[in-house]
């Protein structure tokens, strides 16, 4: 199978909102946390940062999880920066476009056609090379902002969170302060994605879009997330895209009683796959604790073991694999 895996970096202001994020927590970490993700894929540690991205809890990111597959199935990745904070040490492709903004304040992205157009192109490139194009997501605050996509699109549910106890109060205030800035109610901006993205979005969000509006029909495209790539789904769906799509998630998200995932993919008409993951018996808190809900998906976990499964390796390699690399970086911290 010739595919490729594809993280796109990301960041909003939105991620700096006290109770949004994870990484919220601890401000200074934002701006680091999506390229050290980036850094872990390819080279099997931050550079960008010396230490393993981690929630105030000290569960580890999912680039663990990823990395694992990307180890054990050998599949090649390519990483495409659009508007983090700071750049990854290992290479990537840059789309130059600044982080987005606030949209309770501003809107979200300004020049969000160029940003399609440029995403648009990338596509067509990969999409000549690859039949299969796995595309994933490193973002804090995303899910807030898909959120507020979909409220725009008209698609009713709560989105997932990294968090045990998802802030939904949080979001709907974030969705009310923005809606009423936009001169917007839910589902005002039906079939008007691109206004949706420049409003409401993020970078990712339109990167992704493009990416997948640019490859050619012939490759098929996984998108790997939770409720974040179910926003950029209804994106596509809203803007006329009617190929099959599939989105790979974890058991974590699929099974997160604070939100909708099923009742929405079953809304936008897309596929799911959801990963088998299980750390449950891990011996380490920082695994095991991922079964109490915490972390639950990111930086496209769910999509690379679905990768690894197509390429024959089982999910309970890529468990033991994560639990032998997580070791590892535990021993040199």
């Amino acid at each position: 199978m010739i595919g490729m895996f594809v993280l796109v970096i990301s960041g909003s202001d939105v991620s700096k909102i006290p109770g949004v994020s994870i990484a919220g927590s601890n401000p200074e970490v934002i701006p680091y946390t999506a390229p050290a993700d980036a850094d872990m894929l390819l080279w099997g540690k931050p550079h960008v940062i010396d230490a393993i991205p981690v929630d105030p809890q000290g569960h580890p990111t999912p680039a663990i999880i990823t990395r694992a597959a990307i180890c054990e199935a050998e599949f090649p990745v390519l990483i495409v920066r659009s508007g983090t904070y700071l750049p990854p040490i290992v290479p990537y492709v840059e789309m130059n476009v600044h982080p987005g903004r606030d949209p309770q304040i501003d809107q979200a992205i300004s020049g969000v056609e160029l940003l399609i157009e440029k995403s648009k192109s990338l596509g067509r490139v990969l999409g000549k090379s690859s039949k299969k194009i796995v595309i994933a997501e490193s973002l804090p605050g995303g899910t807030t902002t898909a959120y507020l996509v979909l409220k725009a699109l008209g698609y009713n549910g709560m989105v997932s969170s990294a968090s045990p106890i998802n802030p939904i109060q949080l979001k709907d205030q974030i969705w009310e302060n923005t809606a009423k800035r936009v001169g917007i109610k839910f589902g005002d901006l039906h079939g008007k994605p691109i206004d949706a993205i420049r409003e409401l979005g993020d970078p990712m969000q339109a990167t992704v879009f493009g990416m997948v509006t640019g490859i050619l029909d012939k490759t098929d495209i996984i998108l790997a997330g939770g409720t974040q790539m179910l926003a950029v789904a209804a994106l596509l769906r809203q803007a006329g895209y009617d190929k099959s799509l599939l989105v790979a998630t974890t058991t974590y998200v699929v099974g997160d009683k604070y939100a909708h995932f099923l009742d929405l993919a079953k809304q936008i008409q897309v596929d799911i796959y959801s990963a088998p993951l299980d750390f449950s018996q891990s011996p380490f808190p920082g695994l095991a604790d991922y079964e109490k809900g915490y972390v639950k998906e990111g930086v496209g976990a769910g999509g690379a073991v679905w990768y690894a499964e197509q390429l024959g390796v089982s999910p309970n390699r890529i468990i033991k694999k994560t639990e032998q690399l997580y070791q590892a970086m535990v021993k040199k911290s």
